[in-house]
């Protein structure tokens, strides 16, 4: 009964949180088994969660990211260190996201963000509409596999698995991704004869090597200092951070200090510096630092245009956990969820199977239901068959995300669909159509890093 009430309220075009909050009232309602008020407790219970707390920041960390000109200097670093590449765009369109990943954690801030740069210099430099937007499609699934990641925190909270971790799972599938993606830039550029975009500038190419070199080398040094000479911890890290801004100064770097935000992260919380929900908080300050300080691009009306702005997007995202949270209680105490396990074992106890047919699955839902809802529905009733067979929780919430954030380029629902067709002036039918090309490359990694699980997994391994 409790899915015939979800199937209708869907049906009747009622919203995806509403619908499952609503069809889990109406059930309890129609049962008289429990009183009614069960489900705002429910709901209320679902989003009392300290890992929750990093969503509300890591949102806040991506829009002041995109209101503080980061985008306009991550552009530059990525023209210059690949721009003179045949397709020269599109490797900097990939590149580009692969940056800005390791700071908003979505797909949409991504597509929204960088997009509306990317697609407008790919326009005028001659490439079509169509490869300029299926590119920035492409890249933008990067967002949330790519560490911090707002999909790897819900997914944290509803498996009960450490959020660090996921973040350190990411970072190898995330740069085959990329590498994927710009093979397929690399393929199209040979096809149709494009040569580079801009000219090769040594001067250029080697500050922005440089760039990276302090990128690496910086945690490497700290490592060091602290692991083998034993300098304090905190004391060392404050006098790195000092000597990033005088490079930064010296030098004029185009993106040294925002480049740094995945590493800072992903450091603190593989060095036990602070956890991911701090982290996160980490993150806002420092993309305050830059914003209102260093490149003081960031004002006071501005600031809070992106306070409110994160307020509307925290509140849709807590929302449909809350109301995910009663409709996987409700599915797990009918016997729903027990149900399809015992129907799926019954069917193969191979694990391979068992992840092509959840492959299929998550990709037909991706289809329709926002990434929060499919992640919040789906983690109690596939975890647990996964678990069985001997699937690392960790590795299936890699392999969870990555096929939600494909589903976010399918239709009906694909939210970077409608995104890039606003932002590009195109149809809905021609953004699907330039599209699907792009869904080779990504089915393709996601195949290896459904059956290829060390590479999930070696990373976290090392530190957790």
């Amino acid at each position: 009964m409790l899915k015939i009430f979800f199937l209708v309220f869907m049906a009747g075009g009622i919203p995806v949180a509403v619908a499952m909050a609503g069809a889990s009232l109406a059930y309890i309602v129609a049962s008289g088994s429990l009183p009614p008020f069960v489900v705002i407790h429910r709901m209320v219970s679902g989003i009392d969660s300290f890992p929750l707390l990093a969503v509300p920041f890591f949102i806040l960390a991506g829009n002041l990211m995109n209101n503080a000109g980061i985008t306009t200097r991550i552009y530059n670093f990525a023209l210059a260190l690949v721009g003179w590449l045949k397709g020269g765009l599109g490797h900097v369109n990939v590149l580009g996201s692969v940056i800005f990943a390791g700071m908003s954690g979505t797909a949409i801030a991504d597509a929204a963000g960088l997009g509306t740069i990317e697609i407008k210099a790919m326009k005028e430099h001659g490439y079509s509409t169509e490869f300029a937007v299926g590119v920035t499609a492409a890249s933008a699934t990067l967002g949330p596999i790519i560490p911090p990641s707002l999909p790897f925190v819900i997914y944290g909270m509803m498996a009960n698995v450490s959020v660090g971790a996921l973040f350190l799972a990411g970072i190898l599938p995330g740069a085959l991704l990329a590498i994927l993606m710009m093979l397929t830039v690399a393929y199209f550029a040979h096809r149709n004869g494009w040569g580079g975009d801009v000219k090769f500038s040594s001067t250029r190419f080697f500050k922005a090597m440089c760039e990276l070199a302090v990128v690496v080398g910086w945690p490497l040094l700290i490592w060091l200092l602290v692991s083998k000479l034993g300098t304090p911890p905190q004391l060392t890290v404050f006098a790195g951070l000092a000597s990033l801004f005088v490079l930064d100064r010296i030098f004029r770097f185009e993106a040294l200090l925002p480049i740094m935000t995945p590493v800072l992260l992903i450091g603190g919380m593989s060095t036990g510096l602070f956890t991911p929900t701090e982290g996160a908080i980490a993150a806002c300050v420092w993309a305050m630092i830059l914003g209102f300080a260093w490149y003081k691009t960031l004002s006071w009306k501005m600031f809070v245009k992106v306070c409110l702005d994160t307020i509307e997007t925290t509140s849709t995202v807590l929302f449909i956990v809350a109301a995910a949270s009663i409709f996987g209680w409700m599915l797990t105490a009918t016997g729903v969820t027990t149900d399809i396990a015992n129907w799926v074992l019954g069917f193969t106890k191979e694990a391979w199977v068992f992840l092509l047919l959840a492959n299929l699955l998550m990709l037909f839902v991706g289809c329709f239901l926002e990434p929060t809802a499919a992640i919040t529905i789906l983690v109690p009733i596939l975890l647990p068959i996964a678990t069985q067979l001997g699937v690392d929780p960790i590795h299936f919430g890699l392999v969870m995300v990555l096929n939600l954030m494909i589903g976010l380029l399918h239709p009906p629902m694909g939210m970077v669909l409608f995104v890039l067709a606003r932002v590009a002036g195109l149809s809905f039918e021609r953004t699907t159509m330039a599209i699907l090309p792009w869904l080779i490359p990504l089915l393709l990694a996601l195949a290896v890093i459904t059956y290829v699980p060390s590479l999930v997994l070696w990373l976290p391994k090392m530190f957790f």
